[in-house]
């Protein structure tokens, strides 16, 4: 048991000096990537070369969070490669630390992982993408979001709302609102030059124009200051600058929440809870993807060759959870199916491979 705790100390800090190492080769490589990116937009507006360097510094929180997985799976299988390579993995096996003994020590070390990954996704990474967003759009002088040419278009009960203008502050420019009674009979659009959401909780719109259709007539009403009552908050309308899978559970939740008001699909976030929920295990499953590899015979391939199949597993991975979560959405599949998809596929390829090498 005392020989058990000292392997695994010993292999804990192995696998976290390799996954700190991995991840910060990926993060710089990403960063800088991202600020060649950003170079393009220099001189737009306000942007300048500090705003793009705090714009990549703050997006590193969510790349960390989306790497984490890939840095674990590599640095694990290059911390395990090195055992094997000087015949460590095979005396203890020799002393009857069985595969379940291996795997039982790699769960262990991979829950501070699985505490990270929780804590950038829910934590870190959401504030930090959404200041990210807001401080590139005042720094260009550009808009949140204008999807269509009419901008953008968001329905609140029994009216559709049509924004021109989301901007970063949460305000809004170039407000229209359709309102429909129960049966969708146009009942009056209102045109406001701009939203201020208030502390109350309630939104004051400036120079209102209202025009109130019925069955007789057509009445036109002006107004300098409208207080207008909506489910629509900021935080709703923070969707338009943080894409679902950077977003927190609370505010997924809480969008959900607002599309279901107003029947709306909710597919897409529904998917982005549930791989909120599952992604922080996939550190544990690489973990074990990587146990397979390291009882391979240093004859059967080199560190060299190992790290490579661990970094093409890594890409697919990454490309499978976002492939597998678009399907979803296009094919309506369950959520859940959805966001488990990727870990249960690589969770049966480290069942069949510990399998293959454990009947050598």
């Amino acid at each position: 048991m005392k020989l058990l705790r000292v392997f695994e100390g010993y292999l804990a800090r192995e696998i976290y000096a390799a996954v700190a190492v991995v991840l910060l080769a990926f993060l710089l490589l990403f960063a800088f990537f991202d600020l060649v990116h950003e170079l393009q937009d220099l001189g737009k507006g306000g942007y300048q070369l500090a705003h793009a360097v705090g714009y990549v510094l703050l997006t590193l929180p969510g790349r960390l969070y989306e790497l984490l997985p890939i840095g674990v799976l590599i640095g694990t299988l290059y911390a395990l490669t090195g055992l094997a390579r000087h015949s460590e993995i095979t005396v203890l096996r020799a002393s009857g630390l069985a595969t379940r003994g291996f795997l039982v020590a790699l769960i262990k070390i991979g829950l501070p992982f699985v505490m990270l990954t929780l804590l950038l996704g829910e934590v870190v990474a959401p504030p930090a993408e959404r200041a990210a967003q807001e401080m590139r759009l005042r720094s260009t002088s550009s808009v949140v979001a204008q999807d269509f040419r009419s901008g953008a278009w968001i329905k609140d009960d029994h009216s559709f709302i049509n924004v021109e203008l989301v901007l970063p502050d949460g305000g809004l420019r170039g407000v229209k609102i359709y309102a429909f009674a129960a049966d969708w009979a146009l009942q009056s659009i209102s045109l406001a030059e701009k939203g201020e959401y208030l502390p109350s909780g309630e939104w004051r719109l400036s120079n209102v124009l209202t025009t109130r259709l019925d069955s007789a007539q057509a009445s036109v009403e002006r107004q300098a200051d409208w207080i207008w009552r909506s489910a629509l908050t900021p935080e709703i309308l923070s969707v338009l600058l943080v894409v679902p899978e950077r977003m927190s559970l609370p505010q997924l939740v809480r969008y959900i929440g607002h599309l279901e008001d107003n029947h709306q699909r909710t597919q897409r976030y529904e998917i982005a809870v549930w791989k909120k929920l599952v992604y922080p295990l996939a550190s544990l499953v690489m973990m074990a993807l990587a146990l397979p590899f390291a009882y391979l015979q240093h004859r059967m391939g080199g560190v060299s060759v190992k790290l490579f199949l661990g970094i093409m597993l890594g890409i697919t991975f990454h490309m499978l959870n976002g492939l597998l979560s678009s399907l979803g959405i296009i094919n309506d599949w369950p959520p859940l199916m959805s966001a488990l998809a990727p870990a249960m596929l690589f969770l049966l390829l480290t069942a069949g491979m510990l399998w293959s090498v454990d009947r050598r």
